[in-house]
């Protein structure tokens, strides 16, 4: 048996055409939000001048965002957490500073979803030691990095956890059965804008996803029950 969870930052408009995929293959997923930089209307993905911005966005694909209006619905049913109000890096701010954008955003989305929130994800995978500490009195469970581990869950500090590698990783099957060869989780993160608008990737996605869904080994968990 293996247990696998996934999440995705940003709030990223692409975020809709995954969770279609999601639910098409009864997994679970946590979505890091940043509502401070998320406008009430929707803000379609496009793709930018690549010469004239410089090369702006993903490859030169911005990214567009999913609107607040329609926030608790498009996330129905899946996790939500804090990636902060704004996307700080927590090596830049002060511990306080840090802190309040973390839990503005905490609270933005409990009183908008009706439910608690207490994970998060680390903005550019970026952790300070004093920050942590913060974060943890302040009642976060866990703060997932950017790094990556063999045992995931194993660790003394669940505000530094780390997951099993990123959803386009290369050795994405060979740590899935890893993690299964040692009755383990595999636990999996990333951008949905880092798909484009490219069918190609999109397609490696859902076969990734229909693996796990024709393989009796596998049980769905969310990123909190790893430190639950």
């Amino acid at each position: 048996m293996v247990k696998v969870a996934c999440c995705w930052d940003d709030g990223v408009v692409n975020d809709i055409r995954l969770i279609e995929l999601l639910r098409k293959y009864e997994a679970k997923a946590t979505f890091n939000l940043n509502p401070g930089l998320m406008e009430e209307e929707r803000k379609p993905a496009y793709w930018a001048d690549f010469v004239k911005t410089q090369g702006s966005g993903y490859n030169g694909y911005v990214s567009g965002k999913v609107g607040l209006k329609e926030m608790t619905q498009v996330y129905q049913g899946f996790q939500v957490a804090s990636h902060g109000w704004k996307h700080l890096n927590a090596t830049v701010v002060t511990p306080e500073e840090f802190l309040k954008d973390a839990v503005d955003a905490r609270k933005y989305l409990e009183d908008a979803f009706q439910r608690s929130c207490q994970g998060f994800a680390w903005p550019y995978g970026a952790v300070r030691p004093e920050t942590a500490l913060l974060m943890k009195e302040a009642g976060f469970l866990y703060g997932r990095t950017t790094a990556y581990t063999e045992h995931v869950g194993k660790t003394d500090s669940p505000m530094r956890l780390d997951s099993s590698c990123h959803f386009m990783a290369r050795d994405f099957y060979r740590k899935f059965e890893a993690a299964k060869a040692e009755n383990g989780i595999f636990y999996f993160w990333g951008h949905t804008y880092e798909m484009m608008d490219c069918q190609g990737i999109w397609d490696q996605m859902e076969q990734k996803l229909a693996m796990f869904h024709n393989d009796p080994q596998v049980q769905w968990i969310d990123v909190i029950d790893i430190v639950r």
